[in-house]
């Protein structure tokens, strides 16, 4: 949904809670980051989030994987470790019961993956298919990474190359060759557990996914959440093979237009940068790496262990005082 259009639609919830007291609530609505946070105690706290969409990519297996993977990211942008998950699924009954039934067990094997089990879940019918986990995770509450946080001086990594909402929308018009779409597809199933643990080991200060809203989007709510500024390099950017090919030719998701009128405000974009290349950094990603903010003195040593973890991080700018996003060439 667009960021407008959320924004609206959460009013009246709250409005609701304005006022009532939760002792135990660390993170919710009023306090918008990547999942709820419940404090068992001093040591403990449960992390809950939830996400589901409907297919992006042809495989059904691949779609299941590439859903579970993304629901678990918000899980392990927060620092947690999960620990179970609840499948949410909208089935077709248009498509063989064996494509739904693949979904499922791509999402299964994703979980299990994690080192989750899938323990249940609700499922209803739809002539759409969705699918999804509610996931759990536990983490000691001192130990939290939250999109505020960021200082100035801080460098910032991100996890994974940029591009699939573009290579998955231009597959949809064939217009992706099969190698990008294999491409995006294989970043897109892969867990962000090890940039995670990069983020944890290498003392991040501010993390969040780069989903729905795109990296300009998700980065401006890590600079509004610590009240700093932005620098980004657009040269710094990693991409997916075929992404700006795709995007210069502006085959972009519907999402893209909405998180630019949303965001664009508070982004400056270089006049050297085309029109195509300023929209591209508003276009929605699935299952997106994730933007750590960590101090300038550990940037080099995270980015070896990036490379030695098999991901394909890039320093792709830096934290400054001030507000909002500039974007250089």
């Amino acid at each position: 949904m667009a960021a407008d259009a959320l924004a609206q639609v959460l009013r009246p919830l709250e409005e609701t809670f304005a006022g009532a007291t939760f002792d135990r609530l660390l993170v919710g609505l009023d306090l918008a980051d990547d999942a709820a946070v419940y404090l068992v105690s001093d040591d403990l706290a449960i992390v809950v989030t939830v996400d589901f969409f409907t297919p992006i990519v042809d495989d059904p297996y691949a779609f299941g994987a590439i859903a579970a993977a993304n629901s678990l990211s918000d899980a392990y942008a927060m620092g947690a470790r999960p620990i179970l998950g609840l499948n949410v699924a909208a089935l077709s009954g248009k498509v063989p019961l064996e494509v739904s039934a693949t979904i499922l067990r791509g999402g299964a094997e994703k979980a299990l993956e994690a080192g989750i089990p899938v323990a249940g879940g609700h499922t209803i019918a739809d002539d759409e298919p969705k699918y999804g986990l509610v996931v759990l995770g536990t983490i000691d509450p001192r130990h939290l990474t939250r999109k505020s946080g960021a200082r100035p001086g801080d460098r910032l990594l991100l996890t994974k190359p940029l591009g699939s909402g573009v290579v998955t929308t231009a597959a949809m018009r064939d217009r992706a060759t099969a190698g990008e779409v294999e491409a995006a597809t294989r970043s897109m199933m892969r867990l962000n557990a090890e940039a995670a643990a990069l983020a944890r080991e290498h003392g991040a200060t501010a993390v969040t996914d780069v989903t729905g809203f795109g990296l300009f989007g998700h980065a401006s709510e890590l600079a509004q959440a610590s009240a700093v500024g932005l620098e980004i390099r657009y040269g710094s950017l990693p991409w997916l093979p075929g992404a700006e090919r795709l995007g210069e030719l502006w085959l972009y998701p519907g999402g893209a237009g909405s998180n630019r009128a949303h965001f664009g405000p508070g982004v400056e974009l270089a006049p050297e940068l085309a029109d195509w290349q300023q929209q591209i950094g508003f276009s929605p990603e699935t299952s997106g790496g994730l933007l750590i903010a960590l101090p300038a003195a550990a940037a080099e040593a995270a980015l070896r262990a990036a490379t030695e973890r098999g991901l394909e991080a890039a320093e792709i700018g830096s934290v400054v005082t001030g507000s909002g996003i500039q974007v250089t060439a």
